[in-house]
């Protein structure tokens, strides 16, 4: 049996601008900006959260399978989820088109200005849960376009595969009626805390509502750690302390899904899965980019039992 890891593949080229924004843009100017801002330093990354899910699926040991849509400049980024474990068959490869693309400077303050190009995401529709032939046990529905965003939900549902609805930045573009309707066909919501406060303020679910409604709420709560509603019962999972200094917060969120999507798949205790997902997470952090972290099972387990002061326990 399969994890299936729905949502976007992306690029993300990131820029380093050493001075400050607002030294450059006139606020009394801004109906006719037209700026440059020197940026000495620069990286590319892989991204999109259904890549970087599946990355950090298969430190686990899973070969989960994603379902995305890619263009012609994707051939540097299949390799890197190929040796990684990644099962591709189910990336799509849109001719003339580029792969979604996120481009994004900072000044010295940490403020950003951000450019998202969809480019092939556009097609996303053309990805039929049905063409996957292979039995899939748990799937994860990530942001990967406004309209695949709500056809593959009701493929899943259609399919009888319990999936985690993670809306993401995808939350702001869904109605009121969309969001319940995904909410009434999901087993799983994952969502962070500004997105709790998203999810009430735009369709009225607020996190007792949510967790009547799913089998599991887990609400990401930052520097704060996790909760997971189960029924009556909240587990409070604690954040970890890393002896490394944290570098780069960017993906921390999908690494953690990562270990959601683990846990449940295996069946195991709602405590231990979020404290697994709370290590992964805090693992990602201390690392730039998205897919750059590493770990195996033995270094996890000495984290886990330095961060909960308990072995791990399978």
């Amino acid at each position: 049996m399969s994890i299936l890891v729905c949502g976007a593949l992306a690029y993300d080229t990131l820029f380093s601008f050493h001075g400050r924004f607002d030294s450059q843009i006139l606020p009394d100017q801004l109906h006719k900006i037209s700026t440059t801002f020197l940026a000495p330093t620069m990286r590319r990354e892989f991204g999109g959260m259904a890549g970087n899910i599946a990355y950090s699926l298969c430190l686990l040991g899973e070969t989960p399978i994603v379902m995305g849509v890619v263009g012609e400049d994707f051939e540097p980024y299949r390799q890197h989820l190929k040796r990684a474990g990644v099962d591709d068959r189910f990336i799509r490869l849109i001719r003339k088109q580029y792969t979604s693309q996120c481009f994004g400077i900072a000044d010295k303050d940490g403020n950003q200005l951000m450019a998202f190009h969809p480019g092939a995401m556009d097609f996303a529709i053309e990805n039929h849960v049905s063409d996957i032939p292979d039995p899939i046990e748990l799937a994860i529905l990530s942001p990967g376009g406004y309209s695949a965003f709500l056809q593959h939900s009701k493929e899943l549902a259609a399919a009888g595969i319990p999936f985690i609805f993670d809306p993401g930045q995808e939350l702001p573009l869904l109605s009121r009626d969309e969001i319940h309707e995904i909410v009434e066909l999901a087993s799983y919501v994952a969502i962070n805390d500004y997105e709790s406060e998203l999810m009430r303020e735009r369709a009225g679910l607020s996190v007792e509502d949510l967790r009547k409604k799913v089998e599991a709420l887990i609400v990401t709560r930052g520097s704060k750690g996790a909760e997971i509603y189960v029924g009556d019962t909240v587990h409070l999972i604690p954040r970890v302390q890393m002896p490394i200094k944290p570098v780069d917060p960017m993906g921390c969120g999908d690494a953690f899904r990562a270990g959601l999507l683990y846990g449940i798949s295996r069946g195991l205790d709602w405590k231990i899965t979020g404290r697994l997902a709370n290590v992964i997470g805090a693992i990602k952090v201390t690392t730039p980019g998205c897919q750059n972290h590493f770990f195996d099972w033995e270094s996890l387990k000495d984290l886990y039992q330095q961060a909960y002061g308990e072995p791990w326990p399978l």
